[in-house]
């Protein structure tokens, strides 16, 4: 039976000539974790600190309007994506996400003028039909050697020439192959070959698909401030744990078992450590165990509810003392960065100029950050804004717009040793200026 509430406004195709999903399906389909949703007790806790919860029809069709945006923009037929964060973003839907980062076992086919066809791993079409911008599920060829091994190749030719025909079906050029162009995110080269092979031109995908998610809409706006209020609920269980004697795996554990209670999917890191692991930073978390008087560093990496990252980060002074004169000497100097640059992110600033007007201590002195800030959705996206003195050789310009979200990064480690203090915030940009989404104090606790 499939469960009260869950209306069936879609039926996707199943499989290549099938016209209806079968009713076993759409039952299991009711039973999907997106479909079943974060639950009634965590949305009133939502609601009743004042949070809208979105809408994630609006916000499915707004994010694959935006890629077929990017497709026409590109002149390509169609996007051939991998990725799973890709996947997620155009259709939705996910699968043992993590694991289907290094397999290559279900991919998804957005026409720019056609369907859009998730091929799943593993008849696991029930994934994927709680999507009503799924047109159609199909099986999943795979061509990996984990799979396929030495049948590779053969696979592989079998799998190209089923991509091509469906977009060769919907191209401007409908039943030719002839001048096709498909933008591809990640793909195997014998993968690569065998798609050519078919006569189609294969585009640099990647730069499409961050571009297209690089400005939120108002759905995944309010998306991202449950995710966050997720998130520091998480980090308050964490710091409820927070005294001498914890070890950083114990707080870790806390922090991660309070996210997934909360609709958490995964963590990218474990970027948490303590005392004398914490310059450099890049330290993950450990069985060390925090004395009292060191500080603990941390940063979520956490791709939340409705698989938003919420990326922010927090130093804190283990115990009740108070921080000596270096701890709050350096912890000053983070501070000092993270709110002098983070009023400098406005919309129409190009890169360049947050670059060359950013603050930050010495770097001959300090330790800093890979970069000043970066863009965040489903997950760390683009773009970076690189430190003046990297300009010359990682920077790349751009303008900042208005539904861009980015995490203003700071990290000062004093190159003479001792402790280093990580601090991050998320910050939207607006047409009225900018809004720091995430809420804990920066203080030392």
């Amino acid at each position: 039976m499939a469960l009260q509430g869950f209306e069936r406004r879609h039926r996707p195709k199943i499989g290549v000539g099938r016209a209806e999903a079968p009713e076993w399906l759409l039952d299991h389909t009711a039973l999907n974790m997106h479909a079943i949703g974060p639950g009634p007790e965590l949305e009133a806790e939502w609601i009743a600190a004042g949070l809208q919860l979105p809408d994630r029809s609006a916000l499915r069709r707004y994010r694959l309007e935006r890629v077929r945006e990017q497709l026409r923009g590109a002149d390509c037929d169609a996007a051939l994506l991998y990725d799973p964060v890709n996947i997620r973003y155009a259709t939705d839907t996910t699968n043992m996400s993590l694991w289907t980062m290094h397999n290559a076992v279900r991919f998804a086919v957005v026409n720019t003028d056609g369907p859009v066809v998730v091929f799943e791993f593993s008849d696991g079409e029930f994934l994927d039909a709680h999507s009503e911008v799924v047109d159609e599920i199909r099986p999943a060829p795979s061509y990996t050697h984990f799979l396929a091994g030495p049948r590779a190749d053969e696979i592989a030719h079998r799998w190209a020439a089923e991509v091509a025909g469906l977009v060769a079906e919907h191209a401007r050029t409908a039943g030719s192959l002839s001048g096709c162009r498909v933008a591809v995110d990640r793909l195997d080269l014998g993968a690569a070959r065998a798609l050519e092979s078919k006569g189609i031109a294969i585009v640099a995908g990647e730069p499409l698909m961050e571009t297209a998610r690089t400005v939120k809409s108002v759905e995944e706006i309010r998306a991202m401030r449950c995710a966050v209020h997720a998130c520091e609920a998480a980090i308050a269980e964490m710091e409820a744990i927070f005294e001498p004697g914890v070890s950083e795996l114990d707080l870790w554990a806390a922090f991660w078992a309070g996210s997934v209670r909360r609709y958490g999917e995964w963590i990218e890191t474990r970027l948490l450590s303590s005392g004398p692991r914490t310059n450099p930073w890049y330290h993950e978390a450990s069985s060390r165990r925090v004395q009292a008087g060191e500080l603990m560093g941390f940063d979520t990496d956490l791709v939340g509810a409705y698989g938003i990252c919420v990326d922010m980060s927090r130093t804190w002074l283990c115990g009740d003392g108070r921080p000596s004169a270096s701890q709050h000497d350096t912890w000053s100097l983070a501070a000092e960065q993270i709110r002098r640059n983070t009023e400098l992110f406005q919309a129409g600033t190009t890169f360049r100029e947050l670059s060359e007007a950013s603050w930050y201590p010495d770097p001959d002195k300090y330790r800093h950050y890979t970069s000043l800030a970066h863009g965040v959705g489903l997950c760390d996206e683009y773009p970076s804004v690189m430190f003046r003195h990297k300009w010359d050789q990682v920077g790349y310009d751009g303008v900042l717009e208005p539904g861009m979200v980015v995490c203003v990064e700071a990290f000062v480690g004093p190159r003479s040793g001792g402790e280093g203090v990580k601090l991050e915030e998320q910050v939207l940009i607006t047409d009225m200026g900018n809004e720091v989404l995430t809420n804990l104090p920066l203080g030392l606790v």
